[in-house]
């Protein structure tokens, strides 16, 4: 299998990036659809779409933590080529279902269903760790960021152009791609994990309180997880309140925003696809980690302390340096955990994520909300933003607190405990 890693990272790489070219045109326009939305179609106020944004991003949040473990315990037990297929197909057909959505309830219902089906990053995650050696882990890491960087230089740009032109229309795009990223799944993508490496289904550690209380078993990764969900909790405060924040300071349409997200991608391309494979290695793992959290934690600073839009374009150039955290972190993640719980402990790691996912945007949304309302006592529009460095800067300490003593091994001590624990784990029914 490892012989045809390359060719099936391939794979993985278009797969990734055409689920994010279809994800990417809606950044710029769905703020605005919301916004349209509110009130029945009699719209509504900065504001109060920044809270209805914070709440679409918990919906679809909460549906992937719920069902994110099930589907990665799922992939270690059927493979992980069936279950990628459905959750890709079933992303494909929300989009269709949010460009026709009469009302903000509908959307809604939309968002629950594509939560539901999302899993697609959770069996990647997995599917890299089946086909790649530990010590090469990292640069395949590395481009899956690039992936999502390349789907972010084209996708935004395309949905600021198109929603231009229709603010529906970036939708119906999005179906399209999702679709056609199925199609060309089902046609040429080859299953990662053989059968001898599967492992039985059980639904008593397939559910997201269960997939956590199995984190235990790897400590190091249970203190990453726990890094990089207050990591988390500011990446995604940042990306439910990058468009409402650009277009409340700066008056960006969404071509303006369109182009910046076009810049954070070059950003990611460069250094994901390019300099982590070089400076990963020589860095190593730990230090990687540390360094781009620490890139990534002041890049919150600037960001809202940026007074004019030109600053923004001065930060991300900054801030892209801090690209060569996530890939560090996963290969560290994979060294640690036995090859057939890679599913599950991704499923874990997906759903911390979306519990993430869940309380950044509503904090991020509520905090920039109040900032920018009647009702504040102090007119601070970056807030969020330095609400996100905080919580930035706590993973950082959190992360190197983790990794004490940890050197880039193949494979980490902690994956090798005793055979006998191995063989019962992979005998559970």
């Amino acid at each position: 299998m490892r012989k045809k890693s390359s060719p099936a990272i391939g794979f993985i790489f278009l797969t990734l990036l055409l689920d994010v070219l279809g994800f990417g045109v809606i950044i710029p326009v769905a703020p605005r659809l919301i916004e349209k939305l509110l009130h029945g179609g009699a719209g509504g106020t900065d504001s109060e779409a920044a809270y209805a944004v914070g709440w679409l991003a918990a919906t679809y949040a909460i549906m992937q933590f719920l069902f994110s473990p099930l589907l990665g315990a799922l992939s270690d037990r059927v493979g992980r080529r069936p279950v990628l297929l459905v959750a890709i197909f079933g992303s494909g057909l929300d989009y269709f279902a949010m460009a026709f959505a009469p009302t903000l309830a509908i959307f809604f219902v939309t968002r629950a269903i594509n939560g539901l089906s999302g899993a697609s990053m959770t069996v990647c995650n997995a599917y890299i760790a089946d086909i790649t050696p530990p010590e090469k882990r990292a640069a395949a890491f590395g481009m899956v960021g690039a992936a999502f960087g390349l789907g972010f230089i084209l996708g935004p740009l395309a949905g600021g152009v198109l929603g231009e032109i229709d603010i529906h229309l970036p939708f119906y795009v999005a179906g399209g791609l999702s679709l056609a990223n199925w199609l060309y799944g089902f046609l040429l993508l080859p299953e990662s994990l053989p059968v001898e490496r599967r492992s039985h289904l059980n639904l008593a550690r397939a559910n997201p309180i269960s997939s956590f209380i199995g984190l235990r078993r790897y400590p190091m990764v249970a203190g990453l997880a726990g890094a990089m969900f207050l990591l988390n909790l500011a990446m995604f405060g940042l990306h439910m309140t990058w468009v409402l924040y650009t277009k409340h300071r700066f008056d960006w349409s969404p071509l303006y925003v369109g182009l910046s997200l076009f810049f954070v991608g070059v950003g990611a391309v460069i250094v994901q696809a390019g300099l982590v494979r070089k400076i990963v290695p020589w860095l190593g793992e730990r230090r990687s980690l540390l360094i781009g959290l620490c890139i990534g934690a002041l890049a919150y600073v600037g960001y809202g302390a940026a007074t004019q839009g030109w600053m923004i374009y001065v930060v991300v150039a900054f801030a892209s340096l801090g690209g060569i955290a996530q890939p560090a972190a996963q290969a560290i993640i994979t060294k640690t955990v036995r090859p057939y719980e890679q599913g599950e402990i991704q499923g874990a790691l997906t759903s911390l994520q979306c519990i993430a996912q869940i309380a950044g945007p509503l904090a991020a949304t509520r905090v920039f909300g109040y900032f920018i309302s009647d009702q504040t006592p102090m007119y601070l529009p970056g807030a969020s933003f330095f609400l996100g460095a905080i919580f930035a800067a706590m993973g950082t300490g959190v992360a190197a607190w983790a990794t004490i003593g940890y050197t880039s091994r193949d494979p980490h001590p902690a994956a090798e405990e005793p055979a006998k624990a191995a063989t019962a784990e992979a005998n559970v029914s």
